[in-house]
């Protein structure tokens, strides 16, 4: 999730010195992020003529860790409902309240929703994010989200522009629970998880504050109107709060590999569907359906997604032409020095990678 919208035993943490890569002999791409104290740490899995292999920065990183992966969590949303729009059970261009009720403004499409093109307000700003303390610990269910979102007025007339929202995808979650009769969670664990054999990725149970297995500590300013407050470990939380906009866990490896092969999981017409794209409001970046695509700087495109969530960045991309990579950091843009220099070397990484 972006920075402004924004219990399970855990396993020991594998630690490992301060600037340690395995099976990634020579430069490091993520030290940079470390070095320039951008933040703690910083872990990557960059996949180029058919090998992968991982990167890590900063001490008490283990290779390949879980961290939560916030607004990626997306794209896996929106492969399922465009698998279901390939089986005949969701209209694209329908209206999102024939699936979802509490949508009151039948003009808003399944479309809309996944392209952040319905105008829908934002309940991320409503919760007090900026203020860890305030939800760390506090259980939201997806329908309190959305009755939090739809107590305020719309954003702008549904199809006008894009504004990225998150409550787009707390409705595009309901939307996978209304059609199929099942949990989002359950839905994206069979269709994309399984299928794609990523081993370590998952959606947190109900209550789960931890990460599982070895994974690196996030952390994060107490207040965020404030740049000056303290910095605290944020590794334990609720993420209920982002739920289907943002609540995964994964691997920088399980990432990279989820972009490279996610054409696979759709017939052509709906990947095609996936990567029209309208104009995101940053040079070279325009949003698809749950998906980004970035220009290169060596040229062509990359398509993947971002994501931000309290203790953790993370940055995906792929290329049609097998490349990908995957990076995290284990604080948010700012948290640690410039927000805008911190966001730049993150891309750079990727960008690098791809090339």
């Amino acid at each position: 999730m972006k920075r402004a919208l924004v219990g399970a035993v855990m396993a020991v943490a594998l630690l490992v010195p301060a600037s340690f890569a395995v099976a990634a002999p020579g430069r490091n791409p993520v030290q940079p992020i470390v070095d320039s104290g951008y933040a703690p740490g910083a872990l990557a899995a960059i996949q180029r003529d058919g090998t992968l292999r991982s990167y890590v920065a900063g001490r008490n990183v283990p290779v390949n860790g879980h961290i939560r992966i916030g607004s990626n969590a997306k794209a896996f949303v929106s492969v399922v409902i465009l698998q279901l729009v390939a089986e005949g059970k969701v209209s694209l261009d329908g209206p999102a309240q024939r699936y979802v009720p509490a949508v009151k403004d039948k003009r808003i499409t399944v479309r809309q929703l996944l392209q952040h093109t319905s105008g829908l307000p934002e309940y991320t700003e409503s919760i007090g994010l900026d203020r860890i303390g305030e939800v760390r610990n506090r259980y939201l269910r997806p329908h309190d989200l959305l009755d939090i979102a739809l107590a305020q007025p719309a954003q702008f007339e549904p199809g006008a522009k894009f504004q990225y929202t998150n409550t787009n995808y707390i409705v595009a979650g309901l939307l996978v629970q209304q059609v199929t009769g099942r949990p989002v969670e359950e839905q994206i664990t069979s269709r994309v998880i399984d299928r794609l054999g990523l081993r370590d990725t998952y959606w947190p149970a109900e209550g789960e504050l931890g990460l599982r297995g070895k994974h690196p500590r996030g952390y994060h300013l107490t207040d965020e109107r404030d740049p000056k407050s303290p910095v605290i470990d944020i590794t334990e939380m609720d993420p209920s709060w982002a739920w289907a906009a943002g609540q995964m866990v994964s691997t920088p490896a399980d990432l990279a590999t989820f972009y490279r092969k996610l054409p696979t999981l759709l017939p052509p017409a709906q990947l095609a569907e996936m990567r029209e794209t309208v104009d995101a409001g940053q040079p070279g970046v325009h949003y698809g359906l749950g998906l980004v695509s970035q220009e290169l700087s060596c040229g062509g495109v990359a398509w993947g997604h971002g994501g931000g969530i309290h203790g953790y960045m993370t940055i995906a991309a792929a290329t049609d032409t097998g490349r990908a990579a995957a990076m995290a950091q284990t604080a948010l843009p700012g948290t640690f020095g410039d927000p805008v220099a911190g966001v730049k070397a993150a891309k750079d990484v990727i960008d690098k990678a791809l090339c």
